[in-house]
């Protein structure tokens, strides 16, 4: 009787659980890019953040809900694509917009002209969303035409989260670069540790397809990398040299 008891009070809290795990899978990613958001209308300045985050961030996320039509997965990610693609756009529709309104003397320069010169620097938050919305077309088509290719589903599924997955190595490149962490926030990065750490478990302890392990499990290694970068030129800091930039962090989230 007991033991029934306790199963009768164990299944819904099981549920509960598997529910709030949804939950975080799909807001927690988004989470990061609240203070930054919040930071950016504080201060009308996006030099901060940059905007080729976005970009990496919105082929992922569209790669990985084309891939979804080939090999179905877990809801909550599906949902979580969603919801990343939404907060990209709003960042980059407050980044262009904060931009435009400090910049003197602005040139005109818009996605119809197809200059590769100025590919993601353009004026208006609809030449993004043109761009964004060109290329989930032409994906789209490509997708629906080779859908019944294991291969090629297999191969659009890696292509999605190896894109996300790199999201750091700018940063990592940046770090080694310099031999200096400086402008970086570490507090970022224990927040993208964490993150990916819950996202790559969730991946595996859910049965998400292989590629989705793979490329979380690296995601971490990047992070770990980068900390592990802090930590070393925190205790062996090298001399600055006069007047030395340094930019803001690549992931900016």
């Amino acid at each position: 009787m007991d033991a029934e008891g306790l199963g009768w009070l164990l299944v819904p809290l099981h549920q509960l659980v598997s529910w709030g795990a949804a939950g975080a899978m799909v807001f927690g990613g988004v989470v990061p890019y609240i203070p930054q958001y919040r930071d950016i209308r504080r201060t009308q300045n996006a030099e901060g953040f940059s905007t080729y985050v976005c970009l990496v961030l919105l082929v992922a996320n569209i790669l990985r809900i084309l891939f979804w039509f080939g090999r179905r997965f877990e809801a909550p990610l599906l949902w979580q694509s969603v919801v990343m693609i939404l907060t990209m756009l709003l960042m980059l529709k407050l980044c262009t917009e904060v931009r435009v309104a400090n910049e003197l003397n602005v040139k005109r320069r818009v996605f119809a002209d197809f200059d590769p010169q100025h590919f993601w620097h353009w004026n208006s938050f609809g030449d993004y969303v043109q761009c964004v919305l060109a290329f989930t077309g032409v994906a789209g088509c490509v997708t629906y035409l080779s859908i019944d290719s294991a291969l090629f589903v297999e191969s659009l599924g890696f292509l999605a989260v190896l894109t996300e997955a790199m999201l750091g190595m700018p940063q990592l490149c940046r770090n080694h670069r310099h031999q200096s962490t400086e402008g970086m926030s570490i507090k970022m990065v224990l927040m993208w540790t964490s993150g990916d750490t819950f996202k790559t478990a969730y991946f595996l302890l859910n049965g998400a397809p292989l590629q989705f392990s793979v490329c979380g499990l690296l995601q971490v290694l990047v992070d770990l990398a980068i900390l592990g970068q802090a930590y070393v030129f925190t205790r062996h800091p090298l001399k600055p040299a006069p007047h030395m930039a340094h930019p803001a962090s690549a992931k900016a989230l």
